[in-house]
């Protein structure tokens, strides 16, 4: 069964009825330029084919109800309109907290949702799984609510709930990659500026060695 249906039919499970979208955001494979991101820097990542799905519809309230397929259907519920603090037991939902945390001072204009959550990134094999959750959180109320944040401002959002909800420091690269990335290309970033002129075709650089291990991959690794 696809990632897409399994969070459907949880979805539908869950809360008896069908979600309304479905969003996704894929893990990263990096090719030049590790560690060079968070000293501003030139990295050149490209989207890989494991990613992060949410099904999701708004909620009549202000409440976000999230299901975790992954972790045995692990759920969190929080609201909007109480100060979102940290999960003291289950770390993969402050993720998904820090996320809604920093986009409402970003745009607020948002209300409840529920989502159901599923993803195949491999597990610790620094594909940026922990990025991909983030973006997809992001889009997912992005899309829901039409909100006016381009994907850009949804990639630094994630990265600020990284560094400053969950408490792990990493760069722009990852989180820029899901919320950008193209089928078949690199994406050349200047993490100095932010500028992102296309890349190369991905499949020409099939061979590059790169050590995609080097980065860690924060939600995956909560699974082990």
């Amino acid at each position: 069964m696809s990632l897409q249906n399994t969070t459907a039919t949880v979805f539908r499970d869950a809360f008896g009825y069908a979600p309304v979208l479905t969003v996704k955001a894929p893990g990263r494979f990096n090719l030049i330029g590790e560690h060079t991101d968070y000293n501003d820097g030139f990295v050149l990542p490209c989207a890989i084919d494991y990613e992060t799905v949410i099904s999701c519809a708004r909620r009549d309230d202000r409440k976000i109800w999230i299901i975790a397929v992954d972790y045995d259907r692990q759920h969190d519920i929080f609201s909007l309109d109480e100060p979102i603090l940290s999960h003291a037991d289950q770390q993969w939902s402050n993720y998904v907290r820090g996320v809604v945390k920093h986009l409402q001072r970003r745009d607020g204009n948002f209300g409840g949702a529920d989502l159901v959550i599923s993803g195949n990134v491999p597990k610790g094999a620094g594909l940026s799984s922990s990025a991909a959750l983030e973006v997809a959180v992001g889009k997912a109320l992005q899309s829901l609510y039409h909100l006016s944040v381009d994907n850009v401002a949804l990639a630094l959002n994630g990265q600020e709930a990284e560094n400053q909800f969950v408490g792990c420091n990493c760069g722009i690269m990852d989180q820029l990659i899901s919320a950008l990335g193209k089928d078949n290309h690199a994406l050349l970033i200047d993490c100095r500026t932010l500028g992102h002129p296309r890349g190369a075709d991905a499949d020409a650089d099939a061979d590059a060695d790169a050590d995609a291990g080097q980065y860690r991959s924060g939600y995956r690794q909560l699974q082990r």
